[in-house]
């Protein structure tokens, strides 16, 4: 289910993930594919994860990146959630051939 919500939204995030929704910061967003497919690629990861774990891992795998690379931007793009999202997000048919616990493959 796709919600607009444009208040959540730090400047440069158009859309976010929490399963089972996809927030997107206008009603324009909707016919943004890559996107679309961008955040079905995260409640995927989220449901694999029961949800929470999802979170609780998103966070420390943030934290860590941004300790080591000292910069918002280069430790948000490091984590392995949005690496595997990012790299697939143009594939319309990844999640349909997406083998479980994908994201491990972009953890490092």
């Amino acid at each position: 289910m796709i919600l607009i919500f444009k208040y959540i939204f730090p400047s440069k995030f158009c859309g976010m993930a929490i399963y089972p929704f996809i927030f997107l910061k206008n009603k324009a967003l909707k016919v943004d594919k890559k996107l679309i497919n961008h955040e079905k690629i995260h409640l995927k990861q989220q449901v694999e994860l029961l949800w929470i774990f999802f979170f609780v891992w998103y966070f420390f795998e943030y934290l860590i990146k941004f300790i080591r690379y000292k910069n918002h931007a280069q430790a948000y793009k490091n984590i392995s959630f949005e690496k595997e999202a990012y790299s697939n997000e143009s594939d319309f048919n990844y999640l349909k051939n997406r083998k479980y616990f994908a994201f491990l493959k972009y953890f490092k």
